[in-house]
């Protein structure tokens, strides 16, 4: 079991009357051309400073993140199987692609296993580029293999110093955003400190560093900047085209490096849909933002080798859609009120119409079955009727799925976010809703980033003003005021009560501490052969290839549904079947050793209907193990639990399964092989 343990040994005048009209107008025409320059001069010199905090933060962010990393796990110091061992689950899986590159005698080598690659799932072979996100890793083990920076930098330093470095360009993007929306620099500096002082609610990247999302949502970030000043009014040509091209490149970035981008920006292109149909927004380039979105996608379908899961989104469906239905109804803005609101709703009904024709359409014509699993998940996440489903039932009792805790809320409370948010979020969606029925534009983009969003509202000329109006207080020298003393307050409130427990949190010093995975992975490499095939949880398995390079017969990349039903054979250890049933079903995967986990076999961390073996249970029909009720249907099984029954070594069982290892978490059986 893996614990953080704490670390031993360590811690102008007028002109006057009687003067000549002509020395009038060169004094004036003097002053209007100083006070032009000088307005230039300060705008210079605002954006200098602004552009020197945006930097100086986010470099701040990397920092921060990298030592709180080092300091939890004392990084520099543990052995290379404990650095590999911390990446945990998936993130395991995912930096043994970029281990794999960097080991190749060869890139063209290692490129060659990837698109071919038979360790990762026994008796098949995969196309790791097509089937996963992974093409950072491969850009980062060429870039580390041809720069000369080998005798300095250990591989995986510069795999996640880059990962760090990315959060500086997240935090600065959005800092520019809050920038944009609200005008001045100090709106950005808000937004930053309040992404890093609820850094628990913001990234989990000092400790999940290879995760997808750790590379995406950066260059999210960047393209929302960029959309939001792409909407900004009097934009040159040339800038707008500078600025879609920066969409784009940041579009299909984000796509590239997140097998999840497709959900992502389907909300994005909802958000746009709905502001864009109350003639809220520039139709000419909300329409390029949908082909982007498009393009970007396609782009990366093809990197991927034709990945049909990516063919079969909702975005390509909705994009087409909308883009269709406006080139049916062409005067879908013009009339009256009521012509309008007609042709509005009638738009609506179309492109959701065709949105789900022509998604059938292309399902059905690839046979898309890979994400089945996620509508079933939604489906019973939002009560339309439960579901026996194991896959579904195993996102539906994971807590990164389930409701935010209670906490989450009195975290965010704690440094005004929330409240904030709040505050900004009730007269921005008046004012929007008042702006939809008099057909007047915005002035930005709704975004999802709540640090943002209410930062930019604590520093919006418009949102003070439309307050102070309401309470019949308006001036204009008022509103300037409270713009900019407001946010002082809050950043002065935020460094107060936050800067003793940062400085706490990087004084903390911790290391890490997992000797029963250790163990395993070091008799893996020195008691089996590298032809070995080894089943056992998604998890650990992603742990065993990265540490050891055994071939699997699971993993925890889960959009595949051949894997999924994989998966659900190999969890058959964990359920109530026989000995010659698991053995039958192992050995169809070509499993030479199996790894039963304590942890799973008699697991506490969740409640009854939600352990893994509950879901097994009721995915195979059988009443679930201690007291509480089962569903009416579901019968006794006529067999033990497996992953107990094996530990008796009972004839039945030693006949084909063999204890070859034992700690005080694993048990490693191997396999015999019967003709």
């Amino acid at each position: 079991m893996t614990t953080i343990r704490q670390r031993r040994g360590g811690k102008v005048t007028e002109a006057a009357e009687h003067q000549p009209s002509e020395e009038k107008n060169v004094k004036s025409d003097g002053k209007v051309l100083s006070d032009h320059t000088g307005g230039k001069l300060r705008n210079i010199l605002s954006l200098t400073l602004g552009g020197i905090v945006a930097i100086g933060l986010g470099l701040l962010t990397s920092v921060y993140v990298a030592t709180l990393h080092e300091n939890d796990l004392w990084f520099s110091n543990i052995k290379e199987v404990e650095r590999e061992i911390s990446f945990r689950t998936e993130c395991g899986l995912y930096y043994s692609y970029y281990k794999q590159m960097i080991q190749a005698a060869s890139i063209q080598q290692g490129l060659h296993a990837l698109v071919y690659d038979n360790k990762t799932e026994s008796v098949r072979t995969i196309n790791i580029l097509e089937r996963m996100n992974v093409y950072q890793e491969v850009f980062l083990s060429i870039l580390y293999r041809i720069l000369p920076i080998q005798q300095y930098l250990e591989p995986v330093y510069f795999y996640i110093y880059t990962l760090f470095g990315l959060q500086a360009v997240y935090v600065i993007a959005l800092y520019v955003t809050s920038w944009l929306l609200s005008g001045t620099w100090l709106s950005g500096l808000l937004a930053a400190c309040w992404y890093i002082t609820n850094r628990i609610d913001t990234t989990r990247v000092e400790f999940t560093i290879p995760l997808r999302e750790n590379w995406a949502l950066p260059f999210f970030a960047v393209q929302i900047a960029a959309i939001t000043y792409l909407l900004r009014t009097h934009l040159q040509p040339a800038q707008e085209r500078l600025t879609l091209l920066a969409v784009f490149i940041a579009t299909f970035l984000f796509s590239l490096t997140w097998q999840f981008n497709q959900f992502m920006m389907l909300i994005q292109a909802l958000a746009l849909f709905i502001p864009d149909c109350f003639d809220m927004l520039p139709t000419a380039k909300v329409t390029w933002l949908y082909i982007i979105q498009i393009s970007g996608l396609l782009l990366v379908c093809v990197l991927q080798f034709f990945n049909s899961m990516i063919l079969g989104s909702l975005l390509i469906s909705f994009n087409a859609s909308v883009l269709i239905a406006r080139a049916i109804q062409k005067n879908l803005k013009k009339g009256n009120l009521l012509n309008r609101l007609g042709k509005l709703i009638l738009h609506v009904l179309l492109v959701l119409s065709l949105t789900l024709l022509v998604n059938k359409f292309i399902k059905k014509s690839l046979n898309l079955e890979s994400d089945e699993h996620i509508f079933k998940f939604l489906k019973a996440k939002f009560g339309f009727g439960a579901t026996r489903d194991f896959d579904a039932n195993l996102y539906l009792c994971e807590e990164a799925f389930g409701l935010l805790p209670l906490n989450t809320f009195s975290r965010l409370s704690d440094t005004l976010l929330f409240y904030i948010y709040i505050f900004s979020l009730f007269p921005m969606t008046a004012a929007a809703l008042i702006v939809a029925f008099r057909n007047l534009r915005m002035k930005y983009l709704w975004t999802s980033h709540m640090c943002v969003f209410a930062s930019f509202g604590l520093c919006s000329t418009e949102v003070w003003r439309l307050i102070l109006k309401c309470v019949h207080l308006y001036t204009s020298q008022r509103t300037q005021v409270i713009k900019y003393s407001i946010p002082i307050i809050t950043l002065l409130y935020i460094s107060y009560k936050f800067w003793p427990g940062i400085m706490d949190e990087l004084s903390e010093l911790r290391e890490f501490y997992d000797p029963d995975t250790v163990e395993l992975m070091n008799w893996i490499k020195s008691n089996t052969p590298n032809t070995a095939v080894f089943a056992g949880s998604m998890q650990l398995l992603a742990g065993v290839k990265l540490c050891t390079g055994r071939t699997l017969t699971n993993h925890p990349h889960y959009e595949d549904k051949h894997l999924r039903e994989r998966t659900k054979q190999i969890y058959q250890i964990y359920a109530k079947r026989s000995p010659e049933d698991v053995y039958r079903i192992l050995r169809s995967f070509g499993t030479d050793y199996v790894i039963l986990e304590d942890s799973i076999c008699y697991e506490r961390r969740h409640s009854r209907g939600c352990r893994l073996r509950d879901l097994l249970d009721i995915a195979n029909g059988h009443i679930m193990d201690g007291l509480g009720e089962n569903e009416p249907d579901l019968k006794p099984s006529l067999y033990p639990r497996f992953c107990e029954e094996i530990k008796k070594n009972l004839p039945s069982y030693t006949l084909h399964f063999t204890r070859v290892f034992q700690n005080k978490t694993f048990h490693v059986y191997k396999l015999a092989k019967h003709k």
